[in-house]
């Protein structure tokens, strides 16, 4: 029902992130349906470039803004609805991931922090209050991340600003479903390998682990098809159920007051590996 109505021809999508990655893969889906497509991101070439794609195959309008700035985004939202009307579809998806470590720079923990979580809270916020009015059926779909429910060693400010977008959507999924004749819902994006901008790393060659962001929009949408609020999407190298251990494992830290961490502290290596294979 969810996908048949607020994905239909004609209906329009707003993509933050729009410019690479899974965001452009995600517009490209819309496009393909007959939405019309806002692209958001920061101003520059990329942005330009990515509307380029879009040449003979959709309509695509590029919209530049900074979501982690709050007026940026009212701002946004004031000329989408004056020059496009209502939306059907808000898809949060920008990111940033600079780096980090405990005691690193700050302006990477405040950047990353800024628009992985304020900025998909400032479009979720901003955003929503004018789909649930309009009574139509929408679609609010918030892109975290495994590192976000795991939160493994190694860049500690995006898996902080990653888990606070998952507490943001599950309450804000709440707010929606206990909302009178509310026809919008919200969805979690949980991405797993997928070969974007943020994961080349220097490489040139997509690696075999490694999914394209078509398959995992590909996935999304069955996923939303099927209004299923976690999107836990696999890759070539990580099962579902692979997922599923990792995240008890990572759970079971609080229920048996093991150390932080402990799937990667060397005295639970062995715990962990059998726990798997169970």
């Amino acid at each position: 029902m969810t996908l048949q109505t607020a994905f239909q021809s004609g209906s329009l999508a707003v993509v933050t992130g729009g410019a690479s990655g899974i965001g452009l893969a995600a517009a490209h889906g819309f496009a393909a349906r007959g939405m019309k497509v806002i692209l958001v991101d920061v101003p520059g070439e990329r942005l330009d470039a990515a509307l380029g794609t879009f040449q003979g195959v959709g309509q695509a309008h590029a919209f530049p803004a900074d979501v982690s700035d709050l007026n940026a985004v009212s701002e946004l939202k004031r000329s989408v609805y004056a020059q496009f009307g209502p939306i059907a579809v808000l898809m949060a998806n920008a990111g940033v991931q600079p780096g980090s470590s405990i005691f690193g720079a700050d302006e990477n923990w405040q950047r990353t922090i800024a628009v992985n979580l304020w900025g998909v809270i400032h479009c979720a916020r901003s955003f929503a209050p004018e789909m649930i009015a309009s009574g139509d059926r929408g679609v609010i779909i918030i892109t975290g991340s495994k590192q976000g429910i795991t939160t493994p060693p190694g860049d500690p400010a995006y898996n902080v600003a990653k888990a606070g977008v998952k507490v943001f959507a599950e309450a804000l999924q709440h707010e929606l479903r206990n909302t009178p004749s509310c026809k919008v819902s919200a969805h979690l994006l949980v991405p797993g390998f997928v070969w974007t901008p943020l994961t080349f790393n220097g490489r040139i060659e997509k690696p075999a682990g490694a999914w394209t962001p078509t398959q995992t929009v590909a996935f999304m949408m069955d996923a939303v098809a099927k209004d299923d609020f976690y999107i836990l999407c696999p890759d070539n190298d990580v099962n579902r159920s692979l997922d599923e251990r990792r995240i008890a494992w990572a759970a079971g830290d609080i229920i048996e007051n093991r150390p932080p961490l402990s799937r990667w502290h060397p005295d639970y290596a062995a715990r962990f590996a059998e726990f798997v294979k169970r």
